[in-house]
């Protein structure tokens, strides 16, 4: 094997702007060097055995300085190493992957160009500014902030830029705003002109901050924006009034935690993250076979004898059938049965499955179940309840009082998931979180057990609860959490309508 290196844009800051390609090439990777800007959610697609090497770069504080970047980008190649380069936004516009190419040409090592969506288009698109518009301007230029202090004099054509151009857009130049707007000022762009700064765009975190030549300075300083930012001037600035759209959205710059197992995660993630809010994963339980299967398995060798199956979760769904494939079954050996779905996610899990259930409650707890059983005859039925060790006791006995023969399994079981333990303790402290969620009791206790038991309660003091239901809702209150918000449709949509709901109150 020959050593391979891509340089890969990794684009703004929002993960999903990652090209096809690009992430194409997290996944091939054995090492993966990524910089400051580059969003950590895409390391997600790297393999587990990947090498994952942080040469960030920020406001002076360098991990590396550029040439040792480039040894060590050379150094792994050398290795026969597939080697990605993570790059913020795009390579080659002002980020120096111009540089790292001719070093590795130098070195004779195969490279690749992956080009990314640049922050110069995403930032201001993200910020309700076009930056061509046909009743506006045709021409755009994107100037750096920030030249090489080595040089004896800038290069920039000022006079041009001012007179010529009618969209500028400048990279890493807040620190440099003042001399920014002196020198357009003073090469004939009206004071007048719009002026817009935009930080971390495409991000939760993204603020914007708009003004004119004349203002523009004043009104940073007030807000105390910082690097990164990218500073857009001209007359689109003015369509942003308009055309804004992702700060708009309801849960811009709230902090939500999930604390939901990371295979179960998603869903509710993207949900949180389309409607603006900046989520941290902190899952408090990891989902995991049953310590001893013997109990799962001879019910599956025994499913001719029961006339129900059950269940209670999309978890247990996915483990029994785990186990049914691994015993060379499929699905016609449940042919005979009649199914029950605590809830549609898990009904659709089912589904995915090949079986429609037969029964759904029309609101998604154990009781509910219970009552749609009372419909059937269940005296001398057998029902096969694969489920977790954890769960609570009332559907088993319930369906025994009705007359049916419950065999209660365990399919599943949760344990603590310790660690992003140090990263949730951080943002409490700091109190950067708005809202906790929690999505079953296993996730109540488990979060709990995560904070010291001495500061539990001046780590959550001002931090809003919400709840998937109301067995959850009093799981946290018995353990001394005050729940703000409860779902009163019990799945993951539910819980999202009512985040959004309690703030629009």
């Amino acid at each position: 094997m020959k050593p391979k290196v891509y340089l890969v844009g990794a684009g703004p800051g929002d993960p999903g702007l990652i090209t096809v390609k690009g992430k194409e090439c997290i996944e091939a990777a054995e090492v993966v060097i990524y910089d400051y800007l580059a969003s950590p959610a895409l390391l997600k697609y790297a393999q587990p055995s990947a090498e994952l090497i942080y040469v960030g770069k920020e406001g002076g504080d360098h991990t590396l300085s550029q040439d040792q970047i480039n040894d060590l980008i050379v150094e792994k190649a050398k290795t026969n190493a597939t080697v990605t380069r993570l790059k913020g936004g795009d390579p080659f516009i002002f980020g120096r992957g111009g540089e790292e190419a001719e070093v590795l040409v130098k070195a004779g090592i195969s490279f690749e160009i992956v080009p990314g969506v640049t922050s110069a288009i995403a930032a201001p698109a993200y910020a309700g500014i076009p930056l061509t518009h046909r009743e506006y301007t045709s021409t755009v230029a994107f100037v750096t902030g920030h030249e090489d202090p080595a040089k004896e004099a800038s290069s920039i054509d000022w006079p041009s830029l001012a007179k010529g151009i009618g969209t500028l857009v400048f990279f890493m130049g807040v620190k440099n705003l003042p001399n920014i707007v002196r020198e357009l000022s003073a090469h004939g762009k009206s004071p007048a002109t719009a002026v817009a700064l935009i930080r971390w765009g495409t991000t939760p975190q993204q603020m914007t901050v708009s003004g004119t030549l004349a203002n523009i300075v004043e009104r940073v300083n007030a807000a105390g924006l910082k690097a990164p930012a990218i500073i857009v001037v001209g007359d689109v600035v003015g369509l942003r009034d308009t055309l804004k759209w992702f700060e708009s959205r309801p849960l811009m710059g709230k902090r939500i935690v999930v604390t939901r197992a990371r295979q179960q995660a998603s869903a509710l993630v993207k949900i949180l993250t389309d409607l603006g809010a900046d989520c941290l994963e902190c899952p408090t339980i990891r989902v995991v076979p049953p310590d001893d299967e013997t109990a799962l398995n001879e019910a599956i060798e025994n499913l001719a004898v029961y006339d129900w199956i059950v269940f209670t979760s999309v978890n247990g769904v996915s483990f029994f059938f785990e186990r049914l494939f691994s015993q060379n079954k499929d699905v016609r050996v449940l042919a005979h049965m009649r199914t029950a779905a605590i809830g549609p996610a898990t009904a659709q899990r089912l589904f995915e499955f090949g079986l429609k259930s037969d029964i759904v409650p029309q609101t998604y707890r154990a009781e509910s179940v219970v009552e749609a059983f009372r419909r059937e005859d269940l005296q001398g039925k057998k029902i096969l309840l694969p489920r977790a060790k954890e769960a609570r006791p009332v559907l088993p006995l319930e369906l025994t009082r009705m007359g049916a023969e419950v065999d209660e399994v365990i399919a599943y079981h949760t344990i603590n998931d310790l660690d992003n333990a140090d990263v949730l303790i951080k943002a409490l402290e700091d109190k950067t979180i708005d809202i906790i969620t929690f999505t079953s009791s296993s996730t109540v206790k488990n979060f709990k057990d995560l904070l010291p038991a001495d500061r539990f309660k001046q780590l959550i003091a001002d931090v809003k609860v919400a709840s998937i239901g109301p067995i959850t809702a009093e799981t946290a209150k018995e353990l001394g959490f005050d729940v703000h918000i409860i779902a009163d449709t019990f799945t993951i949509a539910g819980l999202c309508d009512a985040i959004l709901e309690y703030y629009k109150k």
